[in-house]
């Protein structure tokens, strides 16, 4: 019962969010924000005309089909993180993971994990501490899985030291990361922390090892498909044909992501990127329009998940009364 009324504020806190006043509220805050932004950005290029020419659609195309891919190995790494009876849907989180981006449009940095915990719960009967303690550990496992690429951004991406240092770090994290996440199973078994409440429920609803080991594979091939999608980008707007600069710029932007409060999750991703892209001697006009272009496909791939599973969701609803309307009175 006391482990029941710890999480008593945070549900009713997200009850209260959840009301049809506040809903209508903040999606007309969005939408404005959306529209502000938008506004902005197509009177900039009508001014200064788009400085990226003779885009190759094919390969923007393929870019696109690679970072729906990577969505999708990350909602199975993700699910990997749930307990085995409860693990909802690959396209649930999947859909999770879009909805939190085409938020980040205009939503400030961090909120887009409310977005991911409403849509897990609108599509599987997980409780509130359990998704978010499975997005703590993906945070981490992310944080792992990068380790490698940015390690190899920070030797072979000619950029200033300052974005070695900052590429450095992030590598540096994945080690510490990663210990977190093998210890928190086991923090239970520690004589001094047994009388705290918060870690016998971690404990308890912590991954094994073995499916924090698999949730690393999906996550680690997502990162490299989306870092592949980002290398093909380049190619196809004709920037660059380095796969350590792709490299760098996704790492640039996934470390943005962890910054406590940030003005637009979107925006602050696309701006690390675009300034790796400057301190490695891009062009300032290109590197900002591949950063607003890259960060375009990556909401756009999440955007369709958010699409299918409303679609889920309507089917659901749709069929019981259809199946009233056909079956036969009586029958």
């Amino acid at each position: 019962m006391r482990r029941a009324a710890d999480v008593e504020p945070m549900q009713r806190l997200l009850h209260r969010l959840g009301t049809p006043t506040i809903r209508r509220l903040l999606n007309i805050v969005s939408a404005g924000l959306v529209l502000i932004v938008g506004l902005l950005v197509a009177r900039h290029f009508v001014e200064s005309g788009w400085p990226i020419q003779r885009a190759d659609a094919r390969l923007v195309g393929l870019a696109a089909g690679l970072f729906l891919l990577a969505y999708a190995f990350k909602a199975f790494g993700w699910q990997r993180l749930f307990n085995g009876e409860s693990r909802p849907q690959v396209l649930t989180l999947a859909a999770a993971g879009g909805a939190a981006a085409v938020g980040g449009i205009a939503l400030p940095g961090r909120v887009d994990d409310l977005i991911r915990i409403a849509v897990v719960r609108r599509g599987h009967r997980s409780t509130i501490g359990a998704i978010t303690l499975t997005l703590v550990v993906l945070g981490l496992i992310d944080t792992v899985a990068l380790m490698p690429l940015a390690s190899a951004a920070a030797v072979f991406v000619s950029t200033s030291a300052l974005m070695r240092a900052a590429l450095a770090v992030v590598a540096f994290c994945g080690i510490g990361a990663a210990a977190v996440v093998v210890a928190l199973p086991k923090l239970g078994s520690i004589g001094c922390l047994k009388r705290f409440r918060v870690v016998h429920w971690l404990a308890e609803h912590s991954c094994r090892p073995t499916e924090a080991a698999k949730a690393t594979a999906f996550v680690a091939v997502s990162w490299s498909l989306r870092a592949l999608a980002t290398f093909v980008l380049l190619q196809g707007l004709g920037i660059s044909t380095s796969f350590a600069l792709a490299t760098g710029f996704l790492c640039a932007g996934a470390a943005s992501a962890v910054l406590p409060v940030a003005p637009a999750g979107a925006a602050t991703q696309a701006g690390a990127g675009a300034a790796l892209l400057i301190a490695s001697g891009v062009p300032t006009e290109q590197a900002v329009a591949f950063g607003i272009a890259a960060q375009a496909l990556v909401i756009a791939s999440g955007a369709l998940f958010v699409v299918v599973f409303g679609g889920q969701l309507a089917g659901r609803r749709i069929r019981p009364a259809l199946a009233r309307v056909l079956t036969p009175n009586g029958a």
